[in-house]
């Protein structure tokens, strides 16, 4: 199969809805074997049966736990013979509150999953790829959010989770240029997905409105930009924070 992630093993966190199942598919599109992973089964199930080609799996993991994540890995070099050399760390959750009324329980859920959750797959996949030898042209993209420069209100806990993914692609991308992997994070802005489902019509209007091409995003933009981000045609592009959000800032 031809295109430009062929033949290449990816592995996608929160793969089973919105921007993680579009990277799914537009990496499959583009000739990747894809391990799509998530917390929900179901869901994740639903985004393998849409790919395209053959030989993709789908895991049921929580990022949030270095043994599900480690248990995911041995059952991917025990299938393909060789750790995933394409990575990008999308699951992520939103629990929005007026700061002052946000609960230290849903400050932490967050912070686990989109911060502590990209620290543990990417930490348990270059370790993997160095081991292996195969680290050499790898990639890892994390999906953060112009929340992370912007701030917003109702998200404290997000935009801090998300600044640091920023930094600690930043931080990361000194570490593994040596091993021949790259590490980049995508800023998508407003992008209609399950997550901005509960945001009410009127807002996301207003969000709309803040772009000057005067609309929201879809999953499938954002995937785009991932997907050039995991091939060699971004071969120079290395601890960058690239914004997808339609001029919103």
């Amino acid at each position: 199969m031809s295109g430009i992630v062929a033949g290449k093993l990816a592995f996608v966190t929160g793969a089973g809805s919105g921007i993680g199942r579009a990277v799914c598919r537009i990496l499959a599109r583009e000739g990747a074997k894809v391990i799509a992973s998530d917390q929900n089964s179901k869901n994740v199930a639903d985004t393998v049966a849409t790919l395209e080609g053959g030989d993709h799996t789908a895991l049921t993991v929580n990022v949030t736990s270095s043994k599900s994540i480690n248990d995911a890995f041995k059952s991917v070099i025990e299938r393909y013979a060789k750790p995933p050399t394409l990575v990008v760390n999308s699951a992520g959750i939103t629990r929005d509150k007026y700061m002052l009324k946000l609960s230290e329980e849903d400050f932490d859920q967050v912070i686990n999953v989109n911060l502590k959750g990209t620290f543990l797959v990417t930490q348990i996949a270059v370790k993997a790829m160095v081991e292996a030898g195969v680290s050499n042209g790898a990639s890892v993209v994390n999906i953060a959010s112009i929340i992370a420069k912007l701030g917003n209100i109702g998200q404290t806990n997000y935009s801090a989770s998300k600044a640091g993914v920023v930094a600690m692609t930043k931080s990361a991308s000194m570490e593994f240029g040596k091993f021949g992997v790259r590490i980049n994070a995508v800023l998508p802005g407003f992008i209609k997905t399950p997550m901005t489902d509960a945001v009410p019509e009127h807002i996301l209007g207003m969000a709309a409105a803040k772009s000057p091409l005067n609309r929201v995003g879809t999953p499938d933009e954002v995937a785009e930009v991932v997907t050039f981000l995991c091939s060699n045609k971004s071969s120079f592009v290395h601890g960058a924070s690239i914004e997808v959000t339609g001029g919103y800032h």
